[in-house]
């Protein structure tokens, strides 16, 4: 019987809100310039557009409470605030009107970006990996059921950094829902239960250095707090 040849990794997992079950995560699937407002404060076009996708590893998990590290090779590390939305079935091509059907529930997320780095892979014309899905990078709350908390299509979405208020939005305000996420990228990849989904910031991205407390909170979802640390 042929063994591994190196130890197995554990599989990275999210709490569920009020349960002892833990969310395997698989994928970590990621919509750029989702809202408007963010687009044009990073120099873009708002006009809507098909959604573009990026992805980090599942090693990037911090769950909710934990310290976050600041990251090597970079001096201006970004906050994102974001609604994360578990999938707990799979499929390909996935209509608007079924997606429901493929979600477990949802999460509060950051979309943590070394900034620095990120605008240097633009100007060269290269992908994103190394600004995008580093260690530790996609801190997330506890699950949250859609058995219990429904599908929300609209909530208000904030991120304090000491207390003070850097990003305000609603998730109403996404350039593509939930259900046309789902629909567009389930066309690209055969989405599997586990595979999460950070949908995107509101405007007001801006930088944290070690010592700085990040408290995000999307209204009937949840919330998340997490520390910067020296790496």
């Amino acid at each position: 019987m042929a063994s591994y040849a190196v130890p197995l990794m554990k599989t990275p997992a999210i709490p569920i809100a009020d349960s002892s079950d833990l969310f395997p995560v698989h994928r970590i699937f990621c919509v750029g310039r989702n809202y408007a407002e963010h687009a044009r404060e990073m120099g873009m076009d708002s006009n809507r557009e098909s959604p573009f996708f990026f992805m980090k590893p599942n090693s990037a998990i911090l769950p909710n409470g934990a310290d976050f590290p600041y990251p090597s090779k970079s001096d201006n590390v970004h906050f994102e605030i974001e609604l994360v939305v578990a999938l707990g079935k799979g499929g390909r091509d996935i209509t608007p009107s079924n997606s429901h059907d493929h979600i477990f529930g949802y999460a509060c997320g950051l979309d943590m970006t070394r900034r620095d780095l990120q605008s240097e892979m633009k100007k060269n014309g290269r992908p994103w990996e190394i600004s995008k899905a580093f260690d530790s990078s996609a801190p997330c709350s506890e699950i949250y059921p859609a058995s219990k908390i429904g599908h929300p299509s609209s909530g208000a979405l904030s991120l304090k950094v000491n207390g003070q208020t850097k990003q305000k939005g609603n998730i109403s305000d996404m350039s593509w829902n939930v259900a046309e996420i789902i629909a567009h990228l389930s066309g690209y990849f055969k989405l599997q239960a586990g595979d999460i989904i950070f949908t995107g910031t509101p405007a007001g991205v801006g930088p944290i250095i070690p010592g700085d407390v990040m408290e995000g909170c999307i209204d009937g979802v949840g919330s998340l707090t997490v520390k910067v640390v020296a790496s």
